[in-house]
């Protein structure tokens, strides 16, 4: 069978966005809302950081900042490093990610794997702190200065809110923009952002609720601290953030987010990593206060197969 141009993609970029969204059923309560889960997994290194990634990029590039055979700075986590390394491959661009043993093993060789020079800052006890935050950055800073290279600076760039405003056209066209709730963990703050100024203005009634770790939990004025959601909750009030953007701040637990990425897998076959745990523990307790008749959107942002080594789907304690 001959196949059509459609199905042929000229490079594994053009198979970033687009993804499914898929209605949660045995993890949701009788007196719930319809909960749907944006799966970002689909995207080519299984996470939604490959949309921000592209934005940043392309945004350097068609301003000059990053010349052809350039070179590429950043801090993280671990899912935007993979998916700056993944578009400096394609891109032809060299790649130097500044990450934490804090972070999945199985981030970090992805990284590698795509060619990226890693430096590893060591962890308090293996967990996100706004110490180690600050020495990511400090430490990206330094290479940046050193190489003269091009700095994506992730929790200041607003270049990646334009990709994220894309996925809330794409939940928007998926639903007819029926949409009653919007729920997001927070890291740059940017997927949040984006996806609840597109979801307003189809429905200005809509809820968006905001999430970051119950350990850390600034963006509400708590106190800054250490937890296990990778991705998320830098440990401080981060440059983009945009308080009017969220009609709720909540917090979830690491070990709730960690229990419901259990679930996920037993229960629903979704494979999901810790921020997407967190997630759906939120989506569902506003889902039970907006009742059966509504329809609240979370996302999946990337897959368990990037966790297999961490406590969450690993040997426990």
């Amino acid at each position: 069978m001959k196949s059509s141009d459609q199905e042929i993609c000229g490079s594994i970029i053009e198979r970033i966005g687009n993804t499914p969204l898929v209605e949660l059923r045995r993890v949701v309560p009788d007196d719930c809302a319809r909960i749907l889960l944006k799966v970002e997994s689909e995207n080519p290194t299984g996470s939604m950081k490959d949309r921000m990634a592209l934005a940043m990029i392309e945004a350097a590039e068609a301003d000059g900042r990053l010349q052809p055979g350039g070179h590429v700075i950043e801090y993280t986590g671990g899912s935007t490093g993979v998916s700056l390394a993944f578009i400096c491959a394609v891109r032809r661009y060299t790649a130097s990610i500044v990450t934490s043993d804090a972070f999945s093993l199985e981030k970090r060789n992805q990284m590698k794997a795509f060619g990226a020079e890693l430096t590893i800052i060591p962890s308090p006890e293996g967990k996100t702190t706004e110490g180690l935050t600050r020495a990511m950055i400090e430490a990206a800073g330094e290479i940046a200065a050193e190489t003269g290279g091009f700095w994506t600076d992730q929790l200041a760039n607003p270049d990646q809110i334009a990709a994220y405003r894309k996925m809330g056209d794409e939940i928007s066209r998926q639903t007819d923009g029926r949409v009653d709730g919007f729920v997001a963990m927070t890291g740059t703050t940017a997927c949040f952002q984006g996806n609840a100024e597109v979801l307003r203005r189809h429905n200005p009634e809509i809820h968006c609720m905001a999430i970051e770790p119950a350990e850390s939990p600034v963006l509400s004025g708590g106190p800054s601290g250490a937890h296990k959601i990778e991705g998320t909750g830098a440990g401080f009030v981060v440059p983009l953030w945009r308080p009017e953007a969220a009609d709720e701040i909540a917090a979830v637990s690491t070990e709730e987010a960690m229990a419901m990425c259990r679930r996920l897998a037993a229960e629903e076959a979704i494979f999901a990593g810790t921020s997407t745990g967190g997630n759906v523990v939120k989506a569902i307790e506003l889902g039970r206060r907006l009742g059966p008749g509504a329809t609240v959107v979370t996302i999946m942002c990337d897959t368990g197969l990037k966790y297999l080594s961490t406590v969450v789907y690993g040997e426990r304690p």
